[in-house]
């Protein structure tokens, strides 16, 4: 089974992506973690990855769709994979498209999860991350035992350059221009399941099991 997730920032989508992985015993392929990971580098990708990224822009089509392309020919995609956080635009749709029809497959569901921009702020402004380790916290959902301290190595915790306010709302306005389009896209072929992102992660998931099938 070979399913895209799509959700703005803070739609819970990646915590979906790993309960369907661990479902289906399919891979998660997170091209944020990959990004991230060249960022933590500094490696050439990474610092031109994070510009964009501080921005609240876009990683150019060319760089996200050559990393994707690589990883779903992995021999673990062979039974399947959750894209979590790609394609977020039309070109990098289609050129996933071709890719898989190189490979004689394609896309079986694009669940998209649904969530209001006030939500999606309230959810990303909360965020802390450790320095030391890179657990998550939220100041209002799960926050640390004590201020600004992880409780896991004790490390400091920071809020992220797009965690921030103005990058937030300059990321969901990049997210309505350019990667909303593609549920129109991915409705006209029959593939898009709606989901509403608010309420308990169980329930979501519940939700998302029933749509693309136990």
């Amino acid at each position: 089974m070979d399913v895209i997730l799509l959700g703005p920032p803070g739609s819970g989508k990646g915590t979906q992506a790993q309960k369907m992985a661990e479902r289906y015993h399919i891979p998660q392929i997170s091209t944020g973690d990959i990004l991230r990971g060249a960022v933590k580098e500094r490696s050439p990708l990474g610092v031109e990855a994070k510009a964009y990224m501080d921005q609240g822009r876009l990683v150019p089509d060319e760089v996200v769709v050559g990393i994707v392309r690589d990883r779903v020919k992995a021999p673990d995609c062979n039974g399947g994979f959750i894209l979590d956080g790609f394609p977020r635009t039309l070109t990098q749709a289609e050129a996933l498209d071709a890719t898989l029809q190189e490979m004689k497959r394609g896309i079986d569901h694009v669940v998209s999860i649904e969530v209001g921009n006030e939500e999606l702020i309230k959810r990303l402004t909360g965020r802390r991350t450790c320095r030391t380790c890179g657990a998550m916290y939220h100041l209002i959902f799960n926050p640390p035992t004590k201020e600004g301290i992880c409780d896991t190595c004790g490390g400091e915790l920071y809020q992220r350059d797009d965690d921030q306010e103005e990058t937030i709302r300059a990321r969901l306005q990049v997210y309505g221009e350019q990667t909303a389009p593609l549920i129109a896209y991915y409705r006209k072929r029959g593939l898009l399941r709606t989901i509403n992102g608010v309420g308990a992660i169980e329930k979501i998931f519940g939700e998302i099991v029933q749509a693309v099938g136990k």
